[in-house]
């Protein structure tokens, strides 16, 4: 297709400028325009089209009216040169409708609206009257199709009026037989409701009667129980201190002394072994002191007071608990399951029991000191069958007594002056040994220290 030359204006644009719309394109003129454009479109290169439409130029027929509809309208509108090109293309494509717009007689039989879209593209003399011409006739035929529809519209209405007034009379029949029907029975049912109302109340007091004399019983019986279960703990309690007293009394008759003898005898040895540690602590010599060993001199060999590093051990240092061993007639009491939860929680209670007693033989043989290992027998089913190894007490605690409370026991009933160990992560059972003299260590450092004897 020749381009126009340049600086020539394209054919049709001194007919533009003479004619033009008053208004806006009627909507259906508008929409058969942009059809059109969007068909004769993919017949121009893209050096042909408008720069704003070179991007839908790969679009399908329906997708560029769709989403070029107004650029295209514009380029159309606004675009002499891109006018004629669709023109051309669609004198091509419609050679009959394009020849007698050109003569100024379009078919008379022809869909006006085809005409004014094709007249809107061409622009022949007089198309804004085609263009005018087509709304009004779209226009009219809207009318007419309106009104037919409205007409129909109202005869439906007035045929489903007639239908409804029908259904509505029969329904209020019905209704209005359902309503007395309803009415006797509310009626049957207010008098069966008064008199359920009336055996309600009458059941409500003799329920409450119930209700008085069960709580008057209740509160007897719970006074009497509370009664029967303070004395059973005041009997139990007597019988547990006679028990106690019995077996204190045989304990003493067999070993032929009382336990303030014992307690006595073994304060005593605390202390001869405690000044003879002293001694050897202090290393002080076997004679009694000499007169010239009050004069202030460096002897040969002799390391002064300055030359002996002191050292603290760490909370968590076995060699702490070596030390606390050490000391004359030591007494290591043991919290046996909270060690062994803290060191080895897995296993079942008796590997725990046989693995902790097996330690604990081995460091009573290498420190001589004297361990009682004790454990919870509150929850025991059947007495354990339990052979202590050599240098070890194994005791568990009676029904009624935790384990907690006979390591008091056992701290309480040593001499004063007595070292006492006592291996419990239990913050409660360290504050109360503690209070009592005892010396309290962490379970973590008793593990560490039978690791080693492992």
């Amino acid at each position: 297709m020749e381009q126009p030359a340049s600086g020539a204006e394209p054919a049709g644009a001194a007919g533009d400028a003479a004619e033009a719309l008053d208004r806006p394109l009627p909507e259906g003129v508008r929409r058969r325009v942009v059809a059109l454009v969007s068909d004769a479109f993919g017949g121009l290169t893209v050096t042909e089209l408008p720069p704003q439409l070179r991007q839908y130029a790969r679009f399908t027929p329906s997708r560029r009216a769709k989403f070029a509809g107004n650029a295209m309208a514009a380029a159309l509108e606004n675009d002499p040169v891109f006018r004629q090109r669709i023109g051309e293309r669609l004198g091509k494509g419609q050679p009959e409708l394009a020849g007698a717009l050109e003569s100024g007689a379009p078919p008379a039989a022809a869909d006006p609206v085809d005409v004014a879209a094709a007249a809107y593209v061409l622009r022949p003399t007089g198309w804004v009257k085609l263009v005018a011409a087509a709304g009004e006739e779209v226009q009219r035929a809207d009318a007419e199709r309106a009104d037919e529809e409205g007409r129909r519209e109202l005869e439906r209405l007035r045929e489903e009026l007639a239908e409804a007034r029908t259904q509505i009379k029969s329904e209020t029949d019905r209704l209005r037989a359902e309503l007395e029907a309803a009415r006797k029975d509310g009626e049957s049912l207010a008098r069966k409701l008064r008199s359920a109302q009336a055996d309600l109340k009458r059941g409500e007091a003799a329920l409450r009667r119930s209700a008085g004399e069960t709580e008057s019983v209740r509160a007897q019986a719970a006074a009497q129980v509370s009664a029967a279960e303070s004395e059973t703990r005041r009997l139990k309690a007597r019988l547990g201190e006679a028990e106690a007293a019995v077996e204190a009394g045989r304990r003493a008759a067999r070993e032929g002394r009382s336990v303030e003898d014992m307690r006595l005898r073994l304060l005593l040895d605390t202390v001869l072994d405690a000044a003879q540690g002293l001694r050897r602590e202090l290393a002080l010599p076997p004679a009694g002191m000499h007169p010239a060993d009050t004069v202030d001199a460096v002897e040969p060999g002799r390391m002064s007071p300055k030359d002996i590093a002191n050292r603290a051990l760490s909370e968590t240092d076995p060699a702490l608990l070596d030390q606390l061993l050490a000391l004359p007639q030591a007494h290591l009491v043991v919290d046996g399951y909270n060690v062994t939860k803290t060191g080895y929680p897995t296993m079942p209670l008796e590997k725990q029991r046989l693995r902790l007693l097996g330690g604990l033989s081995v460091l009573a043989a290498q420190t001589g000191a004297e361990v009682t290992c004790v454990f919870d027998g509150a929850e025991l089913a059947a007495p354990v069958l339990l052979a202590p190894p050599r240098g070890v007490r194994v005791l568990f605690s009676k029904a009624g007594v935790t384990a907690d409370e006979l390591i008091r026991q056992l701290v309480r009933a040593e001499p004063p002056g007595r070292p006492v160990v006592v291996v419990s992560t239990d913050r409660e059972v360290a504050d109360g040994v503690a209070k009592a003299g005892a010396r309290p260590v962490a379970s973590a450092l008793l593990l560490k220290r039978l690791s080693r004897v492992s």
